[in-house]
């Protein structure tokens, strides 16, 4: 049984993937980035039925009064597209893509770290999770800063290179260099054998 192992879904959600999301609709979309979900639904389907546990990051606009977001200015001025009504808790946009669903243990964001201001460490701990596998986007912003707020609070880390994307490649290998010294790097077919 795999009953300490959670892979870790950070923001594979409908409004950054599906076509129809926010990012779809706008334009933003990468193959990279699009490919994750099938690729990464085998391993999912496998840590399941070996016990393990589906962990999901959501990043979240919290809205005010009118149902307005709360954007941060640096968010705005990189993501001037974003509107009412996308990334809403309870939402279709704000949830897993369906390939992936359902998670286990969601968790909402505001920032890029998972840990930061959020309950996820809690909910790891009474779970009784010591390891996490890490997929999801993107690679140099909330994978890399979840996976080294999960390092400094003493998780074993594996990140999935080939199940996280950025906009670019080049970023996205960039990151991964920058990981290594605080996780380990593999792949999803190479988890998968080890769940045989």
């Amino acid at each position: 049984m795999l009953a300490d192992t959670a892979l870790l879904l950070c923001d594979l959600q409908n409004d950054f993937i599906h076509p129809d999301g926010a990012y779809g609709r706008a334009g933003q979309g990468a193959a990279e980035i699009a490919a994750i979900p099938a690729r990464l639904k085998p391993l999912a389907d496998r840590l399941r039925e070996k016990g393990g546990w589906i962990a999901s990051t959501h990043f979240t606009l919290f809205t005010g009064k009118q149902g307005e977001p709360f954007i941060d200015p640096h968010l705005r001025h990189l993501r001037p597209f974003l509107k009412k009504g996308d990334f809403v808790q309870g939402s279709w946009g704000h949830a897993v893509v369906d390939e992936l669903a359902p998670s286990d243990l969601p968790v909402e964001k505001v920032g890029y770290d998972a840990f930061y201001q959020t309950r996820l460490e809690w909910l790891l701990r009474k779970a009784g999770v010591k390891k996490l596998l890490v997929a999801g986007i993107v690679t140099n912003g909330g994978v890399s800063s979840t996976v080294r707020g999960a390092h400094v609070r003493e998780f074993d880390v594996t990140v999935l290179e080939d199940a996280c994307a950025a906009f670019s490649r080049d970023v996205h290998e960039t990151a991964i260099a920058a990981l290594r010294p605080v996780a380990k790097i593999s792949t999803v077919a190479a988890e998968l054998a080890k769940l045989q």
